[in-house]
């Protein structure tokens, strides 16, 4: 056992371990993290976890390429086959044949690949600042993709991160700067995102049939101010998903879920209780 509380349970999916939370009962929710250095999981959603998991069964897990999941050697990078492929391995493993979807960025442009390539596994999608519509890689999300680990490098991205700078403290970047320290961490990050950038961002975008394609009820969530993934980004979802509905909020960079936790909470649990 580990006293990390970013380390939770282990399952085979494909050719390696991934690393999840299972908590809660009822109807599955799989809450997917973003692509930042040093995040994980438990990291993303530890906020929300313990308010949706008195209603569903919760399931969190590290992608891999991050987290505490383990990444082979020899694993290579297949926009977005990589994930998706995971993400079915794990609820075939969990014997979960259907699921609501949550995706924070990268882990929303993940769960519209998913819904698209799998549409019969899954019912609604939360998608908060996702990606999945043609954009350049502006100077902020470079400097993401570009980490080099320093506390002062982890305290220039949060700060990209947040509308409200007052919330990155010296004692959060350290927090996450030591995530990022750890054997071989660096070295994997570096290995999901090669420069030139802009491939990877392209890959992750959904042709309009796809997204015609999206007949699930879909909320999308977005930062007005949100300086990684412009607004416009999820405007253009909203127009082609058909049956989804864009929440706005003021005064918020590209982490809803922490600088409005507790309205982000409320609505999507709202959202996805909604008969």
């Amino acid at each position: 056992m580990t006293d990390n509380p970013e380390i939770a349970n282990s399952i085979i999916t494909n050719s390696y371990n991934t690393n999840y939370h299972d908590v809660g009962s009822g109807h599955a929710v799989v809450m997917m993290h973003g692509s930042g250095a040093g995040v994980s999981g438990w990291a993303n959603w530890r906020g929300i976890m313990p308010i949706l998991s008195q209603e569903f069964r919760v399931i969190v897990p590290d992608l891999v390429g991050f987290g505490y999941t383990e990444t082979p050697p020899d694993f290579e990078f297949v926009f977005m086959n990589s994930w998706v492929d995971q993400m079915i391995a794990l609820l075939d493993g969990l014997g979960i044949e259907k699921a609501h979807l949550v995706g924070n960025s990268f882990g929303g442009s993940l769960a519209m690949w998913m819904a698209a390539t799998y549409p019969d596994r899954f019912d609604r999608l939360v998608l908060m600042g996702p990606g999945g519509w043609p954009d350049k890689v502006n100077t902020n999300l470079a400097k993401l993709w570009d980490y080099t680990p320093s506390i002062e490098n982890m305290k220039e991205i949060m700060d990209i991160m947040a509308f409200d700078r007052s919330i990155v403290t010296d004692e959060l970047a350290e927090l996450r700067y030591k995530v990022t320290m750890r054997e071989g961490t660096q070295e994997i990050f570096e290995r999901v995102f090669p420069k030139p950038h802009q491939r990877w961002l392209d890959s992750q975008v959904l042709s309009i049939a796809q997204l015609q394609n999206i007949t699930q009820e879909t909320l999308i969530i977005h930062g007005r101010d949100d300086r990684v993934v412009a607004p416009e980004v999820s405007i253009n979802l909203h127009q082609h998903i058909q049956n989804s509905q864009l929440h706005m909020f003021g005064n918020c960079g590209h982490w809803t879920q922490i600088e409005h936790g507790a309205r982000f909470q409320q609505l999507v649990e709202n959202f996805l209780l909604e008969k």
